[in-house]
């Protein structure tokens, strides 16, 4: 069977940029102290933009670059950790927005939380691999500005910027390139470490809004995420590529989740890449939920860090917490 190949990668950013500086002085912090913190320089926030519009102007970007259109596509999925609205998913207003009513696929959410895209990636994979479609296209859009603890927990507030990515995917012709494996693995013991236990049937509005209101920030206990996925991710990589059939050093590229910069470092050091190998734009856009995944790998291709024949490992983790890696071929 043929690889599943990334055809076309886009992404969108809103217009508004903030400085990290910018909100030392909100903070009332000595300039430097919010980027010691989290690595993060700059984040990009929502003002004029939606969650929908950054999505159709990424996917659209993600066709022009695949040589396609929106008629070429047999399924959509939108990826994210926070959609639009509760119901209906998001993915039926995107495929509205790109097409009209011009166009009818299939078109349904996946939520993985931050392996969001990674996830659909998967399934994308098996679509095409099942010979359901020829072409599919994944769409990530986060603003996750919004909902941040910055009064209790701003060194986890300032982590986050908001933006949006896609990823068309297509049935390859070539043997040796392509998709090579996916795998997924979750550890739920570490299931309460990230959450926004508001906005689902856990507390509800009508009967207890003091509640839902207290609960409706992102909370993170940072050091429980980081025990566990240090614990996990060396064993969890080294099955990734057995599975795949590769040696670590065989790898030329790994783009990563851009969760944080110690994350990033944590990749390195315990994981054995060296740091050349890694993509690491958190600096410049924060963590952008499920929408890191994509963008760092388009930041790859607009970069020239991807050329034909390399191997490239996509990883990383989520709420939940699970831990995802795609091994593939460009």
């Amino acid at each position: 069977m043929n690889g599943t190949m990334i055809s076309g990668v886009g992404t969108a950013l809103p217009a508004a940029k903030t400085l990290s500086e910018t909100l030392d002085m909100q903070l009332g912090k000595n300039p430097g102290w919010l980027y010691r913190r989290t690595g993060v320089k700059t984040r990009y926030v929502c003002e004029n933009e939606t969650q929908e519009t950054l999505a159709v102007s990424a996917a659209q970007t993600a066709l022009k670059n695949a040589g396609l259109s929106i008629k070429d596509i047999g399924l959509i999925l939108f990826g994210a950790a926070v959609g639009r609205q509760p119901i209906p998913a998001t993915a039926p207003l995107i495929l509205k927005l790109l097409s009209g009513s011009d166009h009818v696929v299939p078109a349904f959410d996946v939520n993985a939380t931050c392996l969001s895209a990674l996830q659909a990636m998967d399934i994308a994979d098996l679509w095409i691999g099942g010979g359901r479609c020829q072409h599919v296209l994944v769409v990530s859009s986060e603003i996750s500005s919004r909902a941040l603890p910055w009064d209790t927990q701003p060194e986890i507030a300032g982590l986050f910027g908001d933006g949006a990515a896609a990823v068309v995917l297509s049935a390859g012709d070539n043997k040796t390139r392509g998709v090579r494996s996916f795998m997924l693995e979750t550890y739920p013991d570490g299931y309460e470490a990230c959450q926004l236990p508001a906005g689902g049937t856990r507390f509800d509005f009508h009967n207890d809004r003091e509640t839902f209101s207290q609960r409706a920030l992102f909370e993170m206990d940072g050091r429980l995420l980081y025990k566990i996925s240090a614990k996990y991710m060396p064993g969890f990589i080294d099955r990734l590529l057995k599975k795949t059939g590769w040696a670590k050093d065989e790898v030329d590229l790994v783009v990563p989740h851009q969760a944080s910069y110690g994350a990033l470092m944590h990749l390195s050091k315990r994981c054995g890449f060296a740091p050349e190998k890694i993509i690491n734009i958190v600096a410049d856009v924060g963590n952008q939920v499920a929408a890191s995944l994509p963008t760092a790998l388009n930041a790859a291709h607009e970069t020239g860090r991807i050329s034909q024949g390399n191997k490239i490992l996509m990883l990383g983790t989520s709420a939940g917490i699970s831990l995802g890696g795609m091994a593939y071929i460009a």
